[in-house]
């Protein structure tokens, strides 16, 4: 990588790449985003405006980035980010062999846990780094995104990564580093499982977690993935306040109890709700089967099965498949479709 500041690209500058991209230009890296048109379209009519919640509010006019449809834009980039859906990974790649220089740095900034593996299979000439994104965002329009929840970014150690780290780090998104991050990955996927609940529920996350019955179903799914994971000897890292093996006991407290001992779950901006809800909303397909799906492979490769993260799987495919958004199941419901089947 250049001695200058690097150049880096943003490959499907979706809701966490436009924020994670506006944030390093906001601090002076330059940076372009390759975009859906609808994404585009946004960011030339009216800049990136980028808030938190913790205060941050800045602005990066259209003039200020390179925003582009096309991979070809990837040429001539330092390091590429990327936050396409973990179902577009294999394209993501093709198209970075076909267009990008070959000592550019790619970094997976991607739900799921095998997105950088499938990007060093196929860019075999490349330096692969898988990344973690623990935080919420909001798409509100108009250019405008906001991140709701509290977390630092995870990214594996590397001597390659020294630029982006200083980059990251100037743009207020230290990450954390790791040298095996594969446990931080199935900590953060541990976490994730809300998404299909609270896509499913159809209200913001703050009213679902505060709901039991919606807890209930959420600790029965993280319950049940922390056997599949123990039988198949992985140990999911902590990534957020409660260790992993105490957060199906601390979602199932009663709700008075839970928002004492686990107020800092709370803290989230009121109107935050899943990537996943927002997909449905957007009738958009979901990233199910790299979440609870994941947990149903491994659970399927060990000769076990994984029935309460089946039945989610299967509910989130059916509101995919109707294209109605959400299908607003209420706490009792949804227990009763994962639960009591």
């Amino acid at each position: 990588m250049s001695e200058q500041a690097p150049r880096i690209a943003i490959f499907g500058a979706g809701v966490i790449g436009c924020y994670i991209g506006g944030c390093l230009a906001a601090a002076g890296a330059p940076v372009t985003l390759i975009a859906r048109p609808r994404i585009h379209d946004q960011i030339q009519a009216s800049g990136l405006t980028l808030t938190d919640w913790q205060g941050r509010n800045q602005h990066v006019d259209a003039q200020a980035l390179t925003i582009a449809l096309e991979p070809e834009a990837l040429a001539g980039q330092n390091v590429i980010l990327v936050t396409v859906k973990s179902g577009n990974t294999v394209d993501a790649a093709n198209a970075i062999a076909a267009h990008a220089d070959t000592d550019a740095l790619v970094v997976s900034f991607q739900n799921g846990i095998g997105n950088s593996a499938l990007l060093r299979e196929h860019l075999p000439g490349h330096e692969v780094l898988q990344g973690m994104v623990p935080f919420n965002v909001i798409a509100q329009g108009q250019g405008r995104f906001h991140c709701a929840t509290e977390g630092h970014l995870a990214l594996e150690e590397s001597a390659g990564a020294a630029k982006l780290i200083e980059r990251l780090s100037a743009a207020k998104l230290p990450p954390l580093l790791y040298p095996d991050i594969t446990p931080v990955l199935w900590g953060k996927l541990l976490m994730n499982l809300n998404n299909a609940v609270n896509a499913l529920a159809g209200i913001p996350l703050a009213e679902e977690l505060a709901d039991r019955n919606y807890r209930r179903v959420l600790a029965a799914s993280i319950r049940e993935a922390l056997q599949i994971l123990h039988q198949a000897h992985i140990k999911p890292a902590r990534t957020g306040k409660v260790l992993p093996a105490l957060v199906p006991t601390v979602l199932s407290l009663p709700t008075p109890l839970f928002r004492r001992i686990a107020s800092a779950m709370l803290k989230i901006d009121p109107d935050a709700r899943s990537s996943m809800a927002d997909d449905l909303h957007n009738r958009r397909t979901t990233e199910i089967d790299f979440l609870n799906g994941e947990i149903v492979r491994l659970a399927a490769s060990h000769h076990l099965r994984a029935p309460v993260n089946e039945r989610i799987v299967s509910l989130i495919k059916a509101a995919e498949s109707q294209g109605k958004g959400s299908p607003k199941m209420t706490g009792p419901e949804l227990i009763q479709a994962v639960l009591h089947r």
